[in-house]
């Protein structure tokens, strides 16, 4: 009964030392995850909610940096449904970091000079030619692929690559932009049974 008591008083000692994260980081977290669910879903009202939130938490740390990375988060899901606009960012662009500037300009398509060092790892073969198909995140694809498209770089490939993706995972936005990027090259080839088996995939898609 000693030794168990030793023991539970070791272990509860060492929980009491381990210093528990503010309140803003899981709270924050949470809230982006919630964001990205219901904006990969499709519920605009939900996402939005989601993610006032997260901008509330990582506000009240009076830190621009971290502010500037949960707008990173709303860029970059909103690329991989092909929204490529970032206004919150770039209201604070000047006051961000190196890195979450390079990141922006990654997701806008303007990769001219970019240094790939300053990208998230799993970007950066994409910057240099890499295959889309080669990103192991799904969203971290999707993301890239989008990327790709701001900077003119996409091939018909990486279209069925971000079609398959946004499929696999159930993903009825991103799912619905990239079968409409589809649509719009088989039209632009002239290939009508591609736009009607197409067609009937955002039909199907676009069930409620």
């Amino acid at each position: 009964m000693k030794l168990f008591i030793v023991i539970l008083a070791v272990a509860l000692g060492g929980c009491a030392s381990k210093p528990q994260p503010p309140s803003w980081q899981p709270n924050a977290r949470g809230a982006l995850d919630g964001f990205t669910d219901a904006w990969l879903q499709g519920d605009t009202p939900a996402a939005d909610a989601e993610f006032a939130r997260a901008r509330r938490e990582t506000a009240s740390t009076g830190r621009f940096d971290r502010v500037a990375q949960a707008e990173l988060v709303r860029c970059a899901v909103r690329v991989a449904a092909l929204e490529a606009d970032c206004p919150g960012f770039a209201a604070i662009a000047a006051d961000a970091t190196p890195a979450q500037r390079a990141y922006a300009a990654y997701l806008g398509g303007r990769w001219q000079g970019l240094d790939a060092s300053l990208l998230p790892e799993q970007h950066r073969p994409v910057l240099g030619g890499g295959p889309l198909a080669a990103v192991a995140d799904p969203l971290a694809r999707l993301v890239a692929a989008g990327a790709l498209l701001q900077a003119g770089r996409i091939t018909p490939a990486d279209i069925g690559v971000a079609v398959d993706t946004a499929s696999e995972q159930g993903w009825r936005r991103p799912l619905l932009a990239w079968l409409g990027v589809q649509e719009q090259r088989a039209q632009a080839a002239g290939d009508a049974a591609a736009v009607a088996r197409i067609r009937k995939r955002i039909a199907l898609a676009s069930e409620e």
